[in-house]
């Protein structure tokens, strides 16, 4: 008997899907389209917050402004200057947007700062809608969670290379006649532990070298779906006294190890 059917899997979908982001972006954004409504997503007091400041209807819809975000994260761009210039240059971006045309720089960076408590409030409501749909993925990998920390690496002057570069040609001098000195290790200890224009960004050793940035610590699930984001800014730090950490001429890897470590309860301790 000829079997009229094929049975589609999970993986086979992704795969395709896969396949058409990497190779036909356009077809991506119309699958896109079809299937994600993010404009039921969005909590009712979001929408009255962003309609309530302006007091007058807006240019661009909430939707399209997070449509434009959301699309700027699964694409990779990674800043805001060049998602710009892709909206102008894709046709096919714009109308998956629902943008008439391509909003300002400013007017995404005040659309992110205006609203940085509510684009959290939509991030947690997204949590809880994923949540059950995890647990249909896997029961097992969406009761796993795992803890790390990260950060968003800043415009500011000791992420230049030559911030550091100077540090460690000035001790090669001082101790040329001590070839026993370990200039680079001596160089991290002096490094401040903060950014000069800004104490909220710290001197964080990511992916295997040094820079400046707002640290946060992220839970995820098994599955490598965020459950949980915190930022270990001062106002954390005040609700958490217990996680000071004083800077240590330890290796840089271990001394992430006890930052982590410091920081896993209290963000536990707030998400439950």
């Amino acid at each position: 008997m000829v079997k009229l059917y094929k049975q589609i899997s999970f993986a086979d979908t992704f795969e395709e899907c896969k396949d058409v982001f990497q190779n036909n972006k356009p077809k991506f954004l119309k699958l896109l389209s079809q299937h994600l409504d993010l404009s039921s997503l969005i909590p009712q007091d979001f929408y009255w917050s962003y309609h309530k400041t302006l007091g007058r209807d807006r240019k661009y819809s909430l939707s399209s402004m997070l449509s434009a975000l959301v699309l700027q994260k699964i694409l990779g761009i990674p800043t805001v200057s060049l998602l710009i210039i892709f909206l102008n240059l894709c046709h096919e971006a714009r109308e998956f947007c629902g943008l008439p045309d391509v909003p300002h720089n400013s007017q995404f960076t005040r659309f992110k700062q205006d609203f940085v408590i509510y684009l959290e409030n939509f991030f947690n409501h997204l949590v809880d809608i994923t949540e059950p749909i995890c647990q249909e993925i896997n029961t097992t990998l969406a009761s796993t969670i795992a803890y790390d920390t990260s950060g968003i690496e800043t415009f500011v002057t000791e992420n230049n290379p030559k911030f550091i570069n100077s540090i460690i040609k000035k001790l090669k001098a001082f101790y040329k006649d001590k070839p026993d000195v370990d200039v680079y290790k001596m160089a991290y200890s002096l490094m401040p532990s903060s950014a000069s224009a800004n104490k909220e960004i710290k001197q964080l050793y990511i992916n295997g070298y040094f820079c400046y940035v707002y640290k946060f610590g992220i839970i995820t699930n098994g599955l490598g779906i965020p459950r949980h984001i915190a930022f270990l800014d001062s106002d954390f730090k005040k609700k958490h006294p217990e996680m000071h950490i004083v800077k240590k001429s330890d290796p840089p890897g271990e001394e992430k190890y006890i930052s982590d470590s410091k920081s896993l309860k209290p963000v536990f301790a707030d998400l439950f």
